[in-house]
């Protein structure tokens, strides 16, 4: 098959899947089928490894969705499928171009549609098709429009069609149509500036062979006082974090107990300055090791504080992760609470790919390029587990359980509860929770929820 008929394959199936439905089983289904297609339309030198492990996700977060249907299962459908379709045609081309290419396509999207020469072969307007636009498209076309206008001078002409009554929604297809078409669009026909090629090698994770001449970064600056302006800022910024770690420490555990909302709002307020303060910290870090001191022989002990000052940071992340943890096992776990150590998880990865960028000579796009993949990883861990469930599970074995806070703000709860209502004896809320599964069980088979399908 040619590229317009991916689009238009993949649009008819959008407004199939989608008419009169909810988002459920039809996304993932959806999903399924176009990583499908997109593995037969790959040419195979682009079927890389990452490619194939981009397929597989895609297809693992299209079954998350069908069985959650949560923002977590959305966003990595999403994210697995912009990738997938990046990958598919162009295997070298850096993943941290991805985003202003979709960006640049979305916006040209009107005018790559009326390219017709660049997305619609001739040969395709030839036979059939032609005799198919020259006597129906056009025709109705001309004929929709002109249908309205007369509807809106004459009650009595759209009296003669109202008294028909078609079981379809034109609106609700034509919206559909629109937005599955844009999809197709720019999933099968994107188009990848020259300039984005060119600046591709500039995104490298190493410097090559052809490196640069060591120079100073300012013209004000020669190089020994760059070299001696890290030292004295890794020095100080040892000193001070230092201090920084004792006193977070002491006000965390050794100060008098808050109340709840006060401790919480403390815990937060923390753990946030913790994480904008090892982002600052690898800034710096790739301040000073972008280029020249990477190679810099004169640059040993620069090198050895900037490593102190990423194991400091380390112990630093590790203090709010052990506050966090303290804060979960007296008043038990939460979505927040559980993203404070995802946060912090991605916190140690950035820490640790600093120190690799220093101990390997790497330039600063290593940092991107890595992470890039570590927050990908996140979503998929955060899309293919039933946080809700595991967060009801673990509540439940505390005395001050709050019944009705997971119930109304925690997605599915309910097989634990039901277990809980059962061992309380509650037949009240064994029945919310009953109608709750009923509503969802009664909903037609495309907008249904698997997890929901699998409760008795």
């Amino acid at each position: 098959m040619k590229t317009h008929h991916y689009i238009f394959l993949t649009a008819t199936l959008f407004v199939v899947l989608f008419y009169d439905q909810d988002i459920g089983l039809n996304l993932g289904i959806l999903g399924i089928i176009y990583a499908i297609l997109t593995l037969l339309k790959t040419p195979e030198q682009n079927r890389t490894r990452i490619f194939l492990i981009l397929f597989v996700t895609s297809l693992l977060s299209s079954i998350a969705f069908m069985r959650y249907r949560d923002f977590p299962s959305l966003l990595a459908v999403v994210s697995s499928f912009i990738m997938l379709s990046f990958r598919s045609r162009n295997r070298k081309l850096k993943m941290l171009f991805l985003i202003p290419v979709f960006v640049i396509n979305c916006i040209t999207f009107f005018f790559r549609f009326f390219s017709f020469d660049a997305w619609l072969p001739k040969k395709s307007f030839s036979g059939a098709w032609q005799k198919t636009v020259a006597f129906v498209l056009i025709p109705l076309v001309f004929l929709s429009v002109f249908f309205a206008v007369y509807s809106v001078g004459s009650d009595h002409f759209a009296a003669v069609f109202r008294d028909y009554e078609l079981d379809l929604n034109v609106w609700q297809v034509i919206c559909l149509s629109a937005i599955g078409f844009f999809i197709a669009f720019n999933y099968w026909n994107y188009t990848v500036e020259r300039p984005i090629y060119k600046m591709n090698h500039l995104l490298d994770n190493d410097f090559g062979e052809n490196r640069k001449p060591q120079k100073s970064t300012y013209s004000f600056l020669d190089l020994d006082a760059e070299r001696i302006s890290g030292v004295v800022s890794f020095f100080s910024l040892n000193i001070l974090l230092v201090f920084f770690i004792i006193t977070y420490n002491y006000e965390q555990f050794y100060e008098a107990v808050k109340t709840p909302s006060r401790l919480s709002e403390e815990t937060h307020e923390r753990v946030n300055a913790v994480i904008v303060s090892i982002i600052m910290a690898i800034l710096v870090i790739m301040f000073y090791f972008k280029s020249g001191f990477n190679f810099d022989p004169k640059a040993r002990l620069m090198k050895i504080l900037a490593r102190i000052w990423i194991f400091l940071n380390v112990v630093l992340v590790l203090s709010a992760a052990v506050k966090n943890y303290e804060y979960i096992v007296n008043y038990g776990f939460t979505y927040k609470r559980l993203g404070v150590f995802a946060f912090l998880i991605l916190s140690l990865a950035g820490l640790a790919m600093t120190f690799i960028k220093i101990q390997k000579q790497k330039r600063n796009t290593f940092l991107f390029n890595t992470m890039v993949w570590y927050f990908y990883g996140t979503i998929l861990v955060c899309s293919y587990i039933n946080w809700g469930g595991w967060i009801t599970l673990q509540n439940m074995k505390r005395k001050d359980f709050a019944v009705d806070y997971h119930f109304r703000s925690i997605n599915f709860s309910e097989r634990p509860l039901l277990k809980y209502a059962d061992e309380k004896r509650n037949p009240e809320l064994r029945k919310k929770i009953e109608d709750k599964i009923k509503v969802e069980k009664s909903k037609p088979f495309l907008s249904k929820i698997i997890y929901y399908q699998t409760l008795k």
